[in-house]
C-alpha cells in the first residue's frame, strides 16, 4: 500500500514465452493504440470479450487460442506470428521467422527486449497513421 491508502501497481514479470509476458505485451499494445478493453472487444467483432482480454493481460489465461491471437493481431496491427511466439505456439529462438522479422530492421543482434520494444513502437506508429 502507498501512503495515501491506494495500492501501488507492480510491474508484471517478463520471462521469455511466459503467460505473464504475453499479457504484458498485449497490455502494452492496447495502451499504444489508446484502446479500452471494450473498444478492443468491439474491434474484434466481439470475438474477444473485454473480460477475457483482461484475464489475458493479467496472465490468468495461460494459453489463448490461435483464433483469439489472430483477432488481436489484426486490431493491434502486429504480425500474428509475434503473438503466437509470445503465447508459446512458435519457437522463440533460432527460428527462421525470427530471422526474417529481424532482417526487416536490418539489425542482426537485437536482444529479446529490444525486439519487443521495437514491435511496441511500430504498433504505436501504426496506430497514429490509422487515427
Amino acid at each position: 500500500m502507498r501512503d495515501d491508502g491506494r495500492r501501488s501497481r507492480r510491474k508484471r514479470p517478463r520471462s521469455k514465452g511466459s503467460p505473464a509476458e504475453l499479457g504484458a505485451v498485449l497490455a502494452d499494445l492496447r495502451a499504444a493504440r489508446r484502446l479500452s478493453l471494450r473498444e478492443v472487444e468491439e474491434a474484434t467483432g466481439r470475438a474477444v470479450s473485454n473480460a477475457y482480454l483482461s484475464q489475458l493481460e493479467h496472465g490468468k489465461i495461460k494459453r489463448p487460442s490461435p483464433n483469439v491471437l489472430h483477432s488481436l493481431a489484426d486490431v493491434y496491427a502486429v504480425p500474428y506470428e509475434v503473438l503466437m511466439e509470445k503465447a508459446g505456439y512458435l519457437p522463440s529462438e533460432g527460428g527462421g521467422d525470427r530471422r526474417a522479422r529481424l532482417a526487416a530492421f536490418a539489425i542482426d543482434n537485437l536482444t529479446a527486449e529490444e525486439e519487443e520494444e521495437l514491435l511496441k513502437y511500430l504498433a504505436f506508429l501504426r496506430s497514429r497513421k490509422s487515427s
